[in-house]
């Protein structure tokens, strides 16, 4: 591509762009918000499945919050680009964030299912040495 002729995006796109990313976030925060309230609402019939699940829906929402916040950031930088080079940059940048915050999230999920079947295990241990 000529480094002569650089592409600039009218500034009516720009801030419609970016208005558009703004509503959207919002919009994206307000489902976030009543989700949350529907998980601290949930009841389930055994306890420690119910705490469990109940941890595990949070962390789900809380990553999926921090992914699409990650996304937004990303969409609200793309559009202030200022030619190709820079686009392809965010790009860049986004992608290798985004890599490392999916590897730490499946660890954490790993983890946590861990956790969860050692729980369930030993409860399941103790009710049959109850007996």
């Amino acid at each position: 591509m000529d480094s002569k002729h650089s592409y600039e995006v009218p500034a009516e796109m720009r801030e419609f762009a970016e208005r558009s990313v703004e509503q959207a976030r919002k919009a994206f925060d307000g489902f976030i918000g009543a989700a949350q309230k529907a998980v601290d609402s949930a009841h389930g019939s055994a306890e420690n499945a119910r705490v469990n699940t109940q941890e595990a829906t949070r962390k789900a929402i809380a990553y999926a919050e921090n992914n699409v916040a990650a996304a937004f950031d990303f969409a609200q930088k793309l559009v202030k680009s200022k030619d190709l080079t820079e686009v392809m940059q965010h790009q860049a940048d986004f992608l290798k964030a985004q890599m490392a915050t999916f590897q730490n999230q499946l660890k954490d999920l790993g983890t946590a299912a861990q956790d969860a079947a050692s729980k369930a295990a030993e409860s399941v241990s103790k009710a049959t040495k109850g007996r």
